[in-house]
């Protein structure tokens, strides 16, 4: 049970200071700005439950994700929240009550997405300020079109209609998408999108109309029972045409009073939310300095505050009222509860990789690496504060304290297991105590520090080092369960996506792995990066031989360096970092041999020929799990019974090697199911089906 008793440090009071927002009152100053989840419409019992959750750790408010609020604006195949008619009341009521249980204002953000809207799903031609190709993460080949004078005001009838919908639902608060370039008040904003020549286009004045018609007739129709808060861009980053930091400022100073909240954020989502390799903690607050100083409303914003003390800074001095989250709410819940009660040091700190995100980008329930239980509340009942009660056996043995071994002690030792882990190294981490020192990635050892920290505080764990174990170890040690984490070592033969059986490689060719550069062999001269992972790995070893004097030559089979790190925001960033420190870049070509000082490179369309001199290969392919011991203590099953071993189980990368995220969930599901019921057949989780439609 959690200790309830105050002991907040008297330095973050202000924190916990009651403040309105237009017609309602926040409890504190800790506020969840819109995040998605993966859940959208497909899975609203799971994003409720994860807001709900949320609640319960102490967010003063806590708001949905953007929510489509008419048919003619979808941004299928991302799965959002939908308002389209009154049949979708129910679902966003279930999530309101749950955000308010614990005192939370519940908000939800309107969006209509305009030029970022293909509509796809609904095939309704997309509107916008202006005719324009659709902006979307996959260039869809669809124009909008220029909406007429009466269609703005048939926009704005809609934005009442959703307005009225979510007061309905139960909602406190709405926000009013303008920012990252997604909504349609950005739109009408910016230059860049508003080549209107009547009177919503031209001046700033003209261009800021839309807003204040909108806010102006919702507030007509629900403003006296529901706060109305705008989420403007900052600065859209993007020469003259865009919509700066300079003109929001004469935007917000001409329209101070027009939201009861103004809710500042970088331009694109790419520099809001940018991975911690990039932005540091309150990266914005340059931009937001100053903007109190015309207007009265209140204001939030964001930055990836992970310390009391920079959020208590932001408030004093005067540059927020609110401290905006997203990222830090998903990889905590209780991060305002463990401020409030004195527990600074239990926050699992967001790290920044952006893995939530991908959830959304690949349209698919989010995950989170410092927070396994993320998006698991209502699907499997996983609380992020709370495990399930102890089963039968007394005991585990954990091999191997990576992020899986780890993830799996603590949570285990939280049930009531006695806990041994055998680490064959000195130190605590696996693979996030070496990637943790690669360039930009400093940030992720908190995902080994939280676990570290957590069992030291545990009576009931034990950790052994240099205690590389064979099966016969293993047997003689009496642990009733044997939990098998390993990790796993990058392969050195190439095999990965382009070769399925090792590639030829000729005697006297210098091959190094990731794993000899973390271990501090690091080459020089003309390097080749051969990139099959596809992750961010390739781009850190780059970065990382760069500064140590190499030429690098980096050859991926994709049409993008780092393709998948698109998923987390920054892979157009890792592009032009690498460029700038003279990485040559070589797309769309495989490698098919590898000689003593060269290599050959196919390619991937035509298969044409080329070489590249190489002194070194850096082979960024894929993991071999290091599975030896598991499949030892298999082959020796029938000792097991006489060992007194109940069961044996690998996970984590020694079972399938994958990002952080999914070894520390792999290793939290090992603790939650260990001496569990055989379930069988059945599904692992919960989840909602649509409900056929009568016939």
């Amino acid at each position: 049970m959690l200790d309830t008793t105050n002991k907040r440090d008297p330095r973050y009071d202000i924190l916990f200071e009651p403040m309105a927002i237009g017609p309602v009152t926040a409890k504190n100053r800790f506020y969840q700005v819109p995040h998605c989840n993966g859940g959208g419409y497909r899975d609203p019992s799971a994003a409720a439950e994860m807001r709900g959750i949320k609640s319960q750790g102490g967010w003063g408010v806590i708001f949905t994700e953007q929510c489509e609020m008419h048919h003619t604006s979808e941004i299928t195949p991302f799965i959002e929240l939908r308002l389209w008619e009154d049949k979708d009341i129910p679902q966003l009521r279930r999530m309101s009550e749950k955000m308010k249980e614990h005192g939370a204002l519940a908000g939800i953000q309107l969006a209509y997405s305009g030029i970022n809207g293909p509509n796809l799903y609904t095939k309704e031609v997309p509107l916008a300020p202006s005719a324009l190709p659709i902006r979307t993460f996959t260039n869809d080949p669809v124009q909008a079109r220029a909406m007429s004078k009466s269609e703005i005001k048939d926009l704005r009838r809609w934005f009442v209609n959703a307005a009225k919908r979510s007061r309905d639902a139960g909602f406190d608060l709405i926000c009013l998408y303008g920012a990252h370039g997604f909504g349609i008040f950005q739109h009408f904003l910016s230059r860049a999108t508003n080549h209107r020549t009547d009177e919503y286009g031209g001046s700033l004045e003209n261009r800021s109309r839309f807003a204040r018609e909108v806010i102006a007739d919702m507030r007509d129709a629900v403003g006296d029972t529901m706060a109305l808060t705008l989420r403007v861009s900052l600065d859209e980053s993007i020469g003259d045409l865009g919509f700066s930091n300079a003109e929001v400022r004469d935007f917000i100073e001409m329209n101070k009073d027009l939201p009861d909240l103004w809710d500042l954020a970088q331009g694109t989502w790419e520099d809001c939310s940018g991975p911690s390799r990039f932005k540091e903690e309150a990266a914005q607050e340059t931009l937001v300095r100053g903007i109190h100083e015309l207007t009265d409303k209140p204001i939030v914003g964001v930055g990836r505050f992970t310390s009391p003390d920079v959020m208590a800074k932001m408030i004093r001095n005067g540059t927020l009222d609110f401290i905006g989250c997203a990222r830090p709410s998903i990889a905590d819940p209780f991060l305002p509860k463990k401020v409030e009660e004195g527990r600074i040091e239990d926050i699992r700190e967001c790290i920044g990789c952006n893995i939530c995100i991908t959830g959304d980008m690949t349209m698919s329930i989010s995950r989170c690496t410092q927070n396994p239980t993320f998006m698991e509340e209502w699907r499997k009942g996983w609380h992020p504060e709370n495990m399930n009660a102890k089963g039968k056996s007394e005991n585990v043995l954990i091999v191997g304290a990576g992020p899986a071994g780890l993830e799996a002690a603590r949570a285990l030792s939280v049930r009531g297991y006695d806990v041994a882990i055998a680490e064959a190294g000195t130190v605590l981490g696996g693979r996030v105590a070496r990637e943790r020192h690669l360039p930009g990635l400093s940030a992720w050892g908190r995902v080994a520090d939280y676990r570290e920290y957590q069992i030291s505080q545990k009576p009931n764990v034990e950790t052994y080092f240099d205690s590389k174990l064979s099966a016969e170890d293993i047997l003689e040690f009496g642990f009733q369960n044997i939990a098998i984490a390993t990790g796993a070592t990058w392969r050195r033969d190439g095999v990965s996506r382009q070769h399925v059986v090792p590639m030829p490689i000729a005697e006297g060719a210098k091959i190094y792995t990731p794993d000899d550069l973390m271990d501090g062999t690091v080459p020089g001269g003309n390097v080749v990066i051969y990139d099959d992972d596809h992750y961010y790995m390739g781009g850190v070893l780059a970065e990382l031989l760069v500064k140590h004097g190499a030429k690098v030559t980096l050859i991926t089979p994709s049409a993008f360096v780092s393709d998948w790190t698109n998923n987390t925001l920054e892979q157009a960033t890792i592009h032009k970092r690498l460029a700038e420190m003279g990485v040559e870049i070589v797309l769309n070509r495989g490698v098919t041999e590898i000689a003593a000082d060269h290599v050959v490179s196919n390619c991937v369309y035509t298969d044409q020929m080329r070489q590249y001199s190489a002194d070194a290969v850096v082979m960024v392919a894929s993991r071999t799990g290091n599975d030896e011991v598991y499949h030892d203590l298999v082959a020796r099953q029938e000792e097991w019974a006489d060992a007194g071993i109940l069961s044996v189980k690998i996970f984590g990368d020694a079972e399938a090697a994958g990002p952080i995220a999914w070894s520390t969930y792999a290793g939290h599901r090992y603790a939650r199911e260990l001496d569990g019921e055989d379930i069988g057949d059945e599904l692992p989780f919960r989840r909602e089906i649509t409900e056929l439609a009568a016939e």
